[in-house]
């Protein structure tokens, strides 16, 4: 039986095959009929071309690891027959390469967000909570869930993002949980913010006030053991961030303001096929319109950061981008272990097998628009186009960031499946369309479309109407479950 399959590249000497194939069933390429030798899962791969032990195997135009052993035409690719080919030191060289024109479609169209004094628009109205050390997590939480009640119309939630730091840490673990905390508190889409401390931490409440901007109107300062009823005192600052946030009415924001963080997470064969494309083709409409993308995920770009590097605007930033790519890689060997140990049992599952697989998918959320800035973790955009921010893989903790660093909505693509959200809204994209029909509480636009003849462009264009929309009040699946996750990275020592 004939079974459907993609090459994505002429030079690849694998196929991904788009249904579940069994023994003696046969794909075509080009003029040749290649007889499957076992069964192979739907989005793992077929070998399309003789591969010799040692030698690289083809996908996306690329290496994505070495055979282990002489791998035939119709064998199943995974695990058992390749193993990654990346080192824990590279050389790289700057070689620029010509960005391709980005579209201007989008350019001039507006959404309806609130417009901020102190920068970029909102896509939410909300109040938000925000606990500069975890002893207050408790309160933080019960003032949330009580206030959903008092506020009354016209504010789009309050919710609290605990954690377990702001105390207890050294070095750059506690100027990262500082740094994660006042940007968020800056953030566009809370239209109130109340900074909620303890008293006796380390990220005292005088000390973390000189991280934020001298605008602070919409934020209010409460320390607990200060106070006789830290209850009543907070009810009080927060009932009057809501009055004044009731003022706020959505009016037309430029698309040039827009911030969105580019994201993946359990991950599956027809990721770097169909959801991260789509994502990049995303990134790259809104930054042609004037906007910004941000990509994180760094030991994710393993295998594929030279993609990222040869686009960078001048040497400086790709001198700056080798040293995130080479530190995060120091961090790993620092901890004993390797800087392969990459993809995850759910993605192997996916038909992933190598890091340089998942990274050459992983990338392409980027787009093609040039590298215009390499971020520290938790610092906010600074220019318009693509950053790169600091970040690892996690899921919670990579959100987290994006949403730090000046995010209003992310884009999450995934083939496995999450109910994750975060601080801000996040546009789920499932990589095939089975998924999409399986968890519709959890998935909000299918890029599996592009399977089933749908063109990119089409889709595309109907991804950034659907975006638009979502800027403009649409709630999205994780919004509707009141999800929000929230995670900061932590490397150092706990005292």
């Amino acid at each position: 039986m004939k079974r459907q399959s993609i090459v994505i590249q002429p030079e690849d000497s694998v196929a991904v095959l788009l249904e579940q194939g069994e023994s003696g069933d046969w794909i075509s390429v080009g003029e040749k009929q290649i007889f499957l030798r076992k069964a192979v899962s739907q989005g793992h791969k077929v070998c399309i071309a003789p591969v010799s032990t040692g030698e690289d195997v083809i996908k996306y135009g690329y290496s994505i690891g070495k055979a282990t052993k002489k791998i035939e035409e119709g064998d199943w690719v995974h695990t058992h027959n390749l193993k990654s080919g990346l080192r824990e030191k590279e050389e790289y060289a700057f070689c620029p390469i010509a960005a391709p024109a980005l579209s201007h479609a989008y350019q001039g169209r507006t959404f309806l967000g609130y417009p901020r004094k102190s920068g970029r628009p909102g896509i939410r109205n909300e109040l938000w909570i925000i606990p500069t050390v975890g002893c207050v997590n408790t309160i933080a939480q019960g003032l949330a869930a009580k206030m959903q009640y008092l506020v009354g119309p016209g504010i789009d939630g309050v919710y609290a993002f605990p954690h377990p730091y702001g105390c207890s840490q050294l070095g750059e673990d506690h100027e990262n949980t500082r740094q994660i905390l006042a940007s968020l508190s800056s953030h566009p889409n809370a239209g109130g913010v109340l900074i909620l401390g303890l008293g006796c931490e380390n990220n005292t409440m005088e000390s973390f006030q000189k991280l934020l901007p001298e605008n602070r109107e919409r934020m209010r300062f409460l320390v607990c053991q200060d106070c006789e009823d830290e209850w009543a005192a907070a009810e009080a600052l927060l009932l009057e961030l809501a009055e004044a946030m009731k003022k706020e009415q959505r009016r037309p924001c430029p698309l040039s303001e827009l911030v969105i963080g580019l994201k993946c997470g359990g991950s599956d064969g027809f990721s770097g096929i169909t959801g991260n494309p789509l994502v990049g083709r995303l990134s790259d409409l809104l930054i042609g319109a004037g906007g910004s993308g941000i990509l994180t995920e760094v030991p994710e770009m393993f295998g594929a950061e030279r993609l990222l590097m040869n686009r960078c605007r001048d040497q400086s930033l790709f001198e700056k981008l080798v040293d995130l790519i080479q530190s995060f890689k120091d961090y790993y060997t620092a901890h004993g272990q390797n800087v392969y140990e990459n993809p995850s049992p759910g993605n192997k599952a996916g038909g992933i097998t190598t890091l340089e697989e998942k990274s050459l998918g992983c990338v392409q959320k980027g787009g093609t628009a040039p590298v215009s800035e390499v971020l520290n973790y938790g610092h906010p955009v600074s220019c318009k186009g693509l950053s790169v921010l600091q970040g690892p893989g996690n899921d919670l903790v990579a959100v987290t960031a994006l949403a730090a660093s000046g995010a209003q909505m992310i884009l999450f693509t995934t083939g496995r499946g999450t109910p994750l959200g975060s601080p801000v809204p996040v546009v789920k994209i499932s990589t095939h369309t089975e998924l999409k029909k399986k968890k519709p509480g959890w998935i909000d636009f299918d890029a599996g479309k592009l399977l089933r003849g749908v063109s990119m462009e089409v889709l595309a264009n109907e991804g950034m109407e659907y975006l638009i929309r979502v800027a403009s009040g649409e709630r999205t699946c994780s919004e509707k479950g009141i999800v929000r996750d929230f995670s900061i990275f932590k490397t150092g020592v706990t005292l």
